[in-house]
């Protein structure tokens, strides 16, 4: 089989990815000064590119797979020229348009207006749409400091991603609009997928990644209770599916593992207690496939 091409963006996105795919088994190392990471995988083959430019190579079947930002696949228009297989929920931003905290919104679109902004194309398509008479001001980086209540500001509008917010507001800025919501996905180019091989290969690499990031939301309880108090625990288990039980040595009681939500753990535990479990574990989950 040919190798398996992926894109890997620098910044967030290659931490957040290096992460999964070592949680996977894939193991990757980039030698400094390169763009070409080594793995363990004989089938694939990685590049590191810039997160803005992914989306592009994708659609125009550069590479295989590549994992990209919503919004930067919507910026270069490209939606319909690559294919989602899925959100990895990485990364959640909003991308929004705001102003400065004492100006009007309805007023201030009643003038000319400028935008800074690095989402030039989202941006256009928002002007559009409000029909408002504007000019695009391309920023690089860090934007807010453009956007400010004098007249010195070099815009009047900002247009970029939050994830809290807490920036905007430290500059004195103020959501009006939201223009979409974004995080980190995975996508495959349309001629990757005709390939029957590469699309088992990607559907695979899907089902590995589905694997980790429901055992990372999970935790393993082990525990033992007695005959006597059995059934009235095993009735207030929550459980993915149904609780694994085992008899004890001895006849004494059983042993029960179940996998819970983390999120359950605070107030499961104190329950179990009082249910009759004794020798409680609690352990990490690796992958977990149903």
């Amino acid at each position: 089989m040919e190798k398996l091409k992926i894109l890997l963006a620098k910044g967030r996105i290659y931490e957040s990815v290096y992460e999964l795919l070592n949680d996977v088994g894939i193991s990757i190392y980039l030698p400094d000064r390169t763009y070409f990471p080594t793995t363990n995988q004989d089938d694939l083959a990685f590049q590191v590119v810039k997160p803005q430019i992914t989306s592009i190579l994708l659609a125009q079947n550069k590479a295989d797979v590549g994992f990209s930002g919503k919004d930067w696949v919507y910026e270069n228009g490209v939606q319909d020229s690559v294919e989602e297989i899925m959100d990895l929920g990485f990364d959640k931003v909003r991308i929004v348009a705001a102003i400065p905290e004492s100006k009007d919104f309805e007023t201030l679109l009643k003038e000319p207006v400028t935008i800074a902004t690095e989402y030039q194309a989202l941006s256009k398509k928002w002007l559009d749409e409000q029909k408002v008479d504007g000019r695009i001001f391309r920023t690089w980086g860090t934007s807010e400091g453009f956007v400010q209540d004098n007249e010195d500001a070099l815009a009047q509008i900002l247009i970029d991603n939050t994830s809290t917010g807490s920036s905007l507001k430290a500059n004195r800025l103020k959501i009006v609009a939201t223009l979409m919501e974004s995080s980190t996905r995975m996508y495959a180019s349309k001629e990757a997928l005709k390939d029957p091989e590469k699309k088992q290969k990607i559907m695979e690499l899907k089902m590995l990644f589905e694997a980790v990031l429901a055992a990372r939301n999970r935790v393993m309880l082990e525990m033992n209770v007695t005959r006597a108090r059995f059934e009235g625990l095993v009735k207030g288990l929550p459980s993915m599916k149904s609780p694994t039980i085992s008899p004890l040595y001895g006849d004494d009681g059983y042993a029960i593992k179940i996998a819970v939500s983390k999120g359950e753990v605070p107030t499961l535990l104190p329950r179990l207690k009082e249910l009759g479990a004794t020798d409680i574990l609690e352990y990490d989950l690796r992958k977990v496939l149903p």
